[in-house]
């Protein structure tokens, strides 16, 4: 079986614009959390998310080129740039034809889309921007990305809600590990801030009207949060070829259904997408240093994730290490789990454990380590993501060191 690795990262999100400054942000404990943009003109029963502060299109791409993106396809084409001049990739073309480009995104051009309908519903308007469509669809991330190298390899993208990319990544792997590809770009990216797909998520109760307390007694929901993360990923034998340095190496993927509700998480089903991680790199429980949980700050969430690590861990859970990042990001839907998988090599590789952060009170059912506000030194060999989705999706991913 071949090895893969990952050989560059691109990070943006409200922690930080660049690999650097998210890494940053992790080891200070430091939230890029802040009130909402347009919240006085909106009036949502939530006042905060984790936007990208100051973000402008025009920093990053010429207009005309901007104008045919939404957001979240911006993102995404930043984060693959930055991954991509890390990896030292020479682009010849057998191999653009031989890259896979797989992203994750649950709601992709969600903001062109609100525009639309607002333009015709609310302005009165008899058209709207002529690449709605274009830059709506949910593959415009992967798409951009493609025009963007020249990349002429399988493209697509997985909407699975919050698991989205963490099963792109998953599927990239695979496809690498198994030869159908030579490299890939790969991760998600998400920009849900507009005013009905808030208006949405209002509804449903499940954001904090004050802030993200994941693993907390008094934890009262989630944060949304935007941003993108892409990583290069390829054969051992590939990037020694080349004369490339791998970050860590991938080597597990595992996958579940929970068939139990549409909304409300499994512990059994996350449980098997752990297990089935585990088993896919070959490594028992108690080889794992580091947990980057789902963790969403919800009062279901996290208790029923604490008792599906107690399944698959058992005793040993009680010496598990883990932490919720979003705390500092916010929960960015489909890109969640590319920008945690992030989070959980850069714990990997610089040896130390993110905290999770604005932790005030013991809650019984959720009495694993969470490595509770400040950041921990600590040297492991494997790390894990969680990522367990609306729908009963799970998608669980599992890094070891070089």
């Amino acid at each position: 079986m071949r090895r893969v690795v990952v050989t560059g990262i691109g990070v943006i999100c409200a922690a930080g614009r660049t690999t650097e400054e998210f890494l940053q942000s992790l080891r200070e404990g430091r939230s890029g959390i802040a009130r909402l943009r347009a919240q006085d003109e909106w009036g949502l029963r939530f006042s905060t998310g984790g936007e990208v502060d100051g973000y402008c299109a025009a920093d990053y791409f010429a207009p005309k080129d901007g104008d045919m993106m939404d957001r979240f396809a911006q993102f995404a084409v930043i984060a693959a740039r930055e991954a991509v001049k890390q990896s030292g990739i020479e682009w010849t073309q057998d191999l653009l034809e031989n890259t896979a480009i797989v992203t994750g995104s649950c709601i992709g051009g969600q903001a062109t889309e609100d525009q639309g309908f607002w333009d015709v519903y609310k302005n009165g308007k008899p058209r709207v921007h002529p690449m709605t469509i274009p830059k709506t669809m949910a593959n415009a991330g992967a798409s951009a990305v493609s025009l963007e190298f020249g990349i002429t390899g399988p493209a697509f993208t997985v909407a699975t809600a919050c698991a989205s990319s963490a099963h792109a990544i998953g599927q990239a792997y695979t496809m690498v590990r198994s030869g159908m590809a030579d490299f890939a770009v790969t991760g998600g990216s998400e920009a849900p801030f507009s005013f009905g797909l808030l208006k949405a998520w209002e509804a449903m109760r499940v954001v904090s009207p004050t802030i993200c307390r994941p693993f907390s007694k008094d934890r009262n929901g989630m944060i949304l949060g935007e941003g993108s993360a892409m990583f290069t990923i390829e054969t051992l034998e590939h990037a020694q070829a080349r004369g490339a340095k791998p970050i860590a190496e991938i080597v597990g993927f595992g996958m579940s259904a929970d068939a139990h509700h549409i909304t409300q998480p499994s512990a059994e089903g996350a449980a098997k997408a752990v297990r089935m991680a585990l088993r896919d790199a070959g490594i028992g429980p108690e080889q794992v240093g580091y947990i980057n949980s789902h963790g969403t700050g919800t009062t279901v969430n996290d208790s029923t994730e604490t008792r599906a690590l107690k399944l698959v861990f058992g005793e040993h859970a009680g010496k598990i290490t883990m932490s919720s990042t979003k705390a500092m990001h916010g929960h960015t839907l489909g890109a969640a789990g590319a920008i945690e998988s992030t989070a959980a090599i850069l714990a990997l590789t610089n040896n130390f454990i993110p905290p999770t952060i604005n932790y005030s009170e013991p809650d019984p059912e959720c009495d694993l380590d969470c490595t509770p506000n400040v950041a921990r030194a600590a040297a492991f060999e494997y790390a894990i993501s969680n990522s367990f989705a609306f729908g009963g999706l799970n998608a669980v991913l599992a890094f070891r060191k070089i």
